[in-house]
């Protein structure tokens, strides 16, 4: 068991302090003290050994007076008088100090010694250090001078023995003068950095409540850990969500006991694929889904990590972001339940319809009404498909059936077909394949995603350029590239390319149709043949997609 720490006496607190903390008068208390105490100590060694001398007037008059000047420390109301004026005392110690010289004499001779005492407190008071120097030298003088001249002794030899003295004192004044002139500069440079540091501190205050306040504003949970995963900073947003995850029956839980589930909603997040743990281990994400709590009060969290470094380019922690959703997650779900209700409303009329117009072009028919059938048909046909794909991809799936294809022969033929419309844009449309390239896919799912990624590069071209339809095999996949120098897009745009409904902000500002369906499609099928889809693009420079399937 440790013990108690005992606390200081007052008395041991006063002598503890600094000796600026002092009041005024209790520094001139202080700043006589050593002299009283050692006129008493001699008083005390005259008595012993020199009794005669303590019979003596001056050395009398030497006691009296010191002890006078020790009770004008406390009972002169310095603190109403001018700063200086305690520098009296000084004075009147050298005029004390030459009486008991003179009175003690026969018996101490070294009480002139004393006159230390005085040039020390005139010296390191840091007050007229030119006079003070000149006290600390015509002071001692006077003490040993003064008594000669009342005596007529003024030869030369008994002048210049006594100047020992007077020197020294100077000397020692001189040292004290340096010392507190180097202290005072040193406690200067002490205080501005003091100063300096109660203003930084003022401000790191000022700008952690900023900060603290506007954490607490946002509707976004904030959370800071540091390299070893502890918490650094936590916001208002961020407790919420840390108590809904919160097991009800755990009042402090870890990492692995709180409720934090997939985009299903009831499977739990592994430990190490959990926000705050990716993020301690240095990860940088954007945009993770996951769920929390459970039952009705269950919500949908993106979370965003961004790690922090060291000076040197040490991992130093990392902020996470945890933005509430649930409310969008619900809405796309609703969107994407109507989609399917109304594509399944769609599908019965559009068979009804092509099943009629194949019965009506079965019959004898002038050329110009087949024509007409047949252009009712084909788009009723292309109708029925998007209705499909939509349903399909609703569902997570397409279906695809592949078989041996060229698909060089799919590149020229959706580059032949969408040449008209890049002659009506301007854009210069050409495709570099091979003669002939084999793969086994379904075709004319390739040919849908080709015709897509050619229209919108014609279409996102609106000041006309180029687009280049590129075909090769790499290490057992084909590699298509469409690459165009129209608009582009930002780096945020092309995070959402592939999502359903989604254009972006430069074409939602011109006139260009579409309703954000293709690439969502083309993605899907690209994928369903078990490849990958990707973009590359910047504002201005034009845009690369690249998909890549198993040959």
């Amino acid at each position: 068991m440790t013990k108690p720490v005992a606390k200081p006496s007052g008395r041991l607190r006063f002598f503890r302090r600094q000796f600026h903390e002092y009041r005024l008068t209790d520094r001139v208390a202080l700043s006589q003290m050593p002299l009283f105490v050692t006129t008493v100590l001699t008083a005390i060694l005259v008595a012993a050994f020199f009794p005669v001398s303590m019979g003596h007037p001056l050395f009398i008059a030497f006691l009296v007076s010191q002890l006078s000047i020790m009770v004008l420390c406390y009972a002169v109301p310095w603190e109403r008088l001018p700063y200086t004026s305690f520098l009296v005392l000084p004075l009147l110690d050298f005029i004390s100090i030459a009486l008991g010289r003179e009175g003690g004499q026969d018996g101490l001779t070294g009480i002139s010694l004393l006159a230390v005492f005085p040039v020390i407190w005139l010296c390191a008071s840091g007050f007229y250090p030119r006079a003070a120097l000149c006290l600390s030298f015509l002071g001692p003088l006077a003490i040993i001078w003064v008594p000669l001249f009342i005596r007529g002794d003024i030869s030369g030899p008994s002048l210049a023995r006594s100047l020992l003295l007077p020197v020294m004192m100077l000397g020692i004044g001189v040292s004290v003068t340096v010392l507190t002139m180097s202290m005072a500069r040193q406690q200067q440079v002490l205080e501005e950095k003091d100063q300096q540091l109660l203003d930084s501190l003022r401000r790191s205050k000022r700008h952690e409540s900023l900060l603290n306040t506007i954490l607490d504003t946002v509707h976004l949970g904030v959370l800071a850990v540091d390299a070893d995963g502890h918490d650094v900073l936590m916001n208002r947003k961020q407790r919420a969500n840390h108590e809904l995850a919160r097991p009800k029956d755990i009042e402090d839980p870890n990492e692995s006991q709180l409720l934090v589930f997939a985009a299903d909603r009831t499977t739990p997040v592994p430990v190490e694929e959990r926000p705050v743990r990716r993020a301690v281990l240095g990860e940088t994400f954007t945009d993770y889904l996951v769920w929390l709590g459970s039952g009705s009060e269950q919500r949908a969290i993106t979370t965003t990590a961004r790690a922090m470094k060291e000076p040197d380019g040490g991992f130093a922690g990392s902020v996470v972001v945890f933005s509430d959703v649930t409310d969008l997650v619900n809405a796309l779900e609703a969107k994407d339940d109507f989609v399917s209700n109304v594509s399944h409303e769609f599908r019965t009329p559009l068979t009804s319809i092509l099943g009629y117009v194949e019965i009506l072009m079965d019959d004898d028919l002038a050329e110009h009404q087949r024509h007409s059938l047949e252009i009712v048909r084909r788009n009723s046909e292309r109708l029925l498909t998007l209705v499909s794909d939509l349903l399909a991809s609703r569902n997570g799936q397409l279906i695809v059936t592949p078989e041996a294809v060229d698909v060089a022969e799919l590149v020229r033929a959706s580059v032949s077909a969408a040449m008209p419309k890049a002659a009506a844009s301007h854009v210069a449309l050409e495709a570099a394949t091979p003669e002939r390239l084999d793969a086994h896919v379904d075709g004319a799912r390739i040919s849908q995603v080709l015709d897509n990624l050619v229209s919108n590069a014609i279409k996102y071209s609106p000041e006309g350029g180029n687009v280049l339809v590129s075909l090769e095999a790499q290490e057992g996949r084909l590699t298509c590239q469409v690459r165009d120098t129209g608009m582009g897009m930002s780096a945020d745009d092309q995070a959402e390319v592939f999502t359903k409904f989604f254009r972006t902000s430069n074409v939602r500002r011109t006139n260009i149709p579409g309703v954000g369906l293709g690439l969502p499609i083309s993605k899907a099928i690209v994928e369903a043949h078990g490849g990958t889809i990707e973009v590359d693009s910047a504002l201005g420079q034009g845009t690369t997609f690249t998909f890549r399937v198993p040959v």
